[in-house]
């Protein structure tokens, strides 16, 4: 989780640095083109080579990854645009909007306390983004269907995982996020990046794959009750850093919501883990 934590910081200074001079879509771009240089020789080195890549469920692989690729260009936005700490506690809602999604594409039950607990959330969100009282952008809006796009990617990378093993998931992320953001960076005018960048944008590039890796052998090692909460020391270390980098002041309003946004993912965590 240490692992994880500093790859989503260094991600998010990354981001903003080279978003001084490219699109979101032309960091998407060169970030996943990075990551398809490294997973391609991995997945060919491997035992099973290319074949395992192959997949019966391309359909699931295509919508994972436009919501993914929407989520993660919209949090890129929001990295430039907002306070890095009010992004964070915004993005910690991902858990919340799996459980009010999950039935519609899991299947899965909405109970009256996971609905409460949604609302709890919710609660904290506003708290974080304080309509009425701060001015809201684009960047807020921006932060809150980030977190839409990650939860629908998670959601679709469990009904994925049934059938196809990690490296199948991570090679087509890698490859279909490169095609995606090749096209959409023709819209505006594709741009090379300048030399000041080019640096960054490896930081970018690997820390998108450490990120992920890290997560994952921490969910390998430790229930997921003990992981997430984990995760919320992101908030602090960022809000920590975009004052150092930055001088973005640090909003008690942002640690209070987020504190509430915790209580209702932790909740639902612990209900999951009285049942199982």
């Amino acid at each position: 989780m240490c692992g994880a934590i500093a790859s989503f910081t260094l991600m998010a200074v990354a981001g903003r640095a080279v978003m001084e001079e490219l699109s979101t879509f032309e960091l998407m771009f060169w970030r996943s083109l990075m990551g398809f240089g490294i997973m391609l020789p991995i997945v060919m080195l491997s035992a099973r080579g290319l074949a395992q890549v192959r997949s019966r469920q391309p359909r699931l692989h295509l919508g994972r990854n436009v919501f993914h690729f929407a989520g993660q260009n919209l949090w890129f936005y929001g990295v430039a645009a907002i306070p890095l700490a009010q992004l964070v506690a915004l993005e910690f809602t991902m858990p919340i909007w799996v459980v009010l999604l999950a039935p519609l594409v899991l299947g899965e039950t909405l109970s009256r306390r996971r609905l409460g607990l949604a609302a709890l959330g919710f609660a904290g969100v506003l708290i974080v983004a304080q309509p009425g009282v701060a001015p809201l952008g684009p960047g807020h809006l921006a932060g809150i269907l980030a977190a839409v796009g990650f939860a629908l990617n998670v959601m679709l990378t469990k009904k994925i995982m049934r059938h196809d093993g990690v490296l199948c998931v991570l090679f087509w992320m890698t490859l279909l996020q490169t095609l995606f953001g090749l096209v959409l960076s023709f819209i505006g005018g594709f741009t090379l990046p300048s030399a000041a960048i080019v640096p960054w944008l490896l930081v970018a590039g690997v820390t998108g794959l450490t990120a992920h890796y890290s997560l994952t052998s921490a969910l390998g090692v430790a229930p997921a009750s003990v992981v997430a909460p984990m995760e919320f020391a992101r908030l602090p270390i960022i809000a920590l850093v975009a004052v150092w980098l930055y001088a973005e002041a640090l909003d008690p309003f942002v640690f209070l919501g987020a504190a509430v946004i915790f209580v209702a993912n932790y909740l639902n965590l612990k209900s999951v883990g009285d049942r199982a």
